[in-house]
């Protein structure tokens, strides 16, 4: 660990048990972020600027720094100052900790990054913060955890939106989590979903032989599956058990209703031109489709708006 400055105030072992609020009068969102805190090896070694930054103290965090405490100081667990500024959301100590040096991409044992951390709190004014300066929207190992897949699990959107316009991956697989169409899928937000596939995520693929398609008819989730469908989700596609979507749908729901009438009368010519037109354009140009001299239109026709 860092050297801490003689001059600065012991750090403690343990964290007090009356040094907080009673865990009855705590919000809800902190005892998330303090259950992932500790699950990263945090307040059991802390140092003062750790605490400081979890609880957005930014004048307490400014003379620690000014006194010799180094930004880049970790926990057992390599959890930085930086980590708990994002986990918490505190736009002013993030950007005072990068202005000192703090690294934007610091890992910690399990491969979470401040990132990471910020699609945990939905912060995307301190996710901003770090892609301006450098933060990695992927890792380098497919098994670590993934900022844009953390993003989808908890439905935030503006974190999606953030991170594919700063260079990331919708298609991007994590071995154990599939797609993060398919993360947002299995946990029914649509709003994520439609980012993901208008900004060209790969409509079929999820986890295996699992679909996004097949991931939305579990839940029984109407809106996810008409979205599926309309950028082109394959109905036939079969499953690790050999079902396809209609198979699995619960019985008189709406996805059932939705498959069966799907069967019954496929897509237009008007969807289908849209969806080979958009694979033939390629995910990687479809976001200047708005700079091309067409029919506004027909840019709002192949841009799916």
């Amino acid at each position: 660990m860092p050297e801490v400055p003689s001059g600065a105030p012991e750090v403690s072992r343990k964290r007090a048990a009356e040094s907080g609020p009673p865990s009855e009068h705590i919000p809800k969102w902190k005892k998330v972020c303090w259950g992932i805190l500790t699950s990263q090896g945090s307040w059991a070694d802390c140092s003062p600027l750790h605490e400081a930054a979890c609880q957005g103290r930014l004048l307490a965090l400014r003379t620690l720094l000014a006194q010799g405490y180094h930004a880049n100081i970790i926990t057992f667990d390599h959890v930085t100052p930086l980590h708990e500024a994002c986990l918490s959301g505190h736009v002013a100590c993030v950007r005072a900790l990068i202005n000192a040096g703090a690294n934007v991409n610091a890992a910690t044992i399990n491969g979470a990054t401040p990132l990471y951390n910020c699609c945990v709190s939905g912060s995307v004014s301190c996710m901003e913060l770090l892609l301006q300066n450098g933060a990695y929207t992927h890792t380098s190992h497919t098994h670590f955890p993934s900022a844009l897949h953390e993003a989808c699990k908890r439905g935030s959107s503006q974190c999606v939106e953030s991170l594919l316009t700063h260079g990331a991956d919708p298609d991007y697989e994590v071995s154990h989590l599939g797609s993060p169409l398919y993360m947002s899928c299995l946990h029914q937000h649509t709003a994520c979903s439609k980012i993901l596939l208008h900004r060209g995520a790969n409509v079929n693929v999820g986890i295996g032989g699992d679909s996004p398609l097949h991931a939305a008819v579990r839940q029984d989730d109407a809106d996810q599956v008409s979205l599926l469908l309309d950028y082109g989700a394959d109905v036939n596609l079969r499953d690790s058990n050999n079902q396809r979507p209609l198979e699995l749908a619960p019985q008189g729901g709406k996805t059932q209703q939705l498959l069966q009438a799907f069967e019954v009368s496929p897509r237009s010519l008007y969807q289908l031109c849209r969806i080979q037109i958009r694979n033939l354009i390629g995910r990687s140009r479809l976001k200047d489709l708005p700079s091309l001299p067409l029919p506004s239109l027909l840019t709002h026709y192949l841009e799916h708006t």
